[in-house]
């Protein structure tokens, strides 16, 4: 009973340390560039958090640069999130844009519905986090773009190309890898069922006399 009692407990360790390794983990990855027209596109920007467990605020705002006409750079604030979760009525992308940040606001992206030729430019993320301690509040700031554009359809990507060719080629090697497992498992236990017979064989070839008339013990 005990040695169950203990097993059980070292399975629930186990189980939380599994658990916490499955923790999601933030990762800073770059955003997509290239937009379709008619699709949507998310614009990713990801700031990740050094101590989750201090207590931050954090603002954000998207600008919108057009690509350069006639000598001219405007931006436009086309998406501002704070506490209050405000958005930007008056710009170019009036009831286009969603929010696709996450809880913790590591992620602050953005997404554009029904994509068009005039989308093309480049974005500025605009991170702002302000750290609540308890002798001083540290402000931290960073800036992310990305030059976005915009085409009818869809280009070749090679690397999700070979990323499938090398999925196939592992899944053969890994098919070939199980198949050469299962045979040597099965010569092995034929071998050991054929040692198994030939050792019961021998011992029914001993003649009966012998099993019935075992050797008289010595004696003085």
């Amino acid at each position: 009973m005990v040695t169950q009692y203990k097993l059980h407990r070292q399975t629930l360790v186990l189980l939380i340390y599994l658990v916490h390794l499955c923790m999601p983990v933030c990762v800073d990855v770059q955003s997509d560039t290239e937009a379709i027209v008619g699709k949507a596109m998310k614009l990713t920007c990801i700031s990740c958090l050094k101590r989750e467990e201090v207590t931050v605020k954090t603002f954000v705002k998207w600008l919108y640069t057009p690509s350069p006409t006639k000598g001219k750079n405007i931006s436009y604030l086309i998406y501002e999130y704070n506490t209050n979760n405000s958005n930007v009525d008056d710009n170019p992308f009036k009831d286009r844009l969603n929010w696709n940040g996450s809880k913790d606001l590591q992620e602050v992206s953005i997404e554009i519905r029904n994509v068009t030729h005039n989308d093309s430019g480049l974005y500025t993320c605009e991170i702002r986090r302000l750290f609540d301690f308890e002798l001083y509040t540290p402000v931290f700031e960073v800036n992310k773009t990305i030059n976005l554009t915009v085409k009818e359809k869809a280009s070749d990507d090679t690397t999700a190309i070979y990323s499938e060719i090398m999925m196939y080629v592992l899944l053969v090697f890994l098919t070939f890898w199980l198949l050469v497992e299962m045979v040597y498992c099965y010569r092995k236990i034929s071998k050991f069922d054929e040692q198994a017979q030939d050792t019961a064989t021998n011992y029914l070839a001993i003649p009966s006399e012998q099993k019935d008339n075992p050797a008289a013990p010595v004696t003085e």
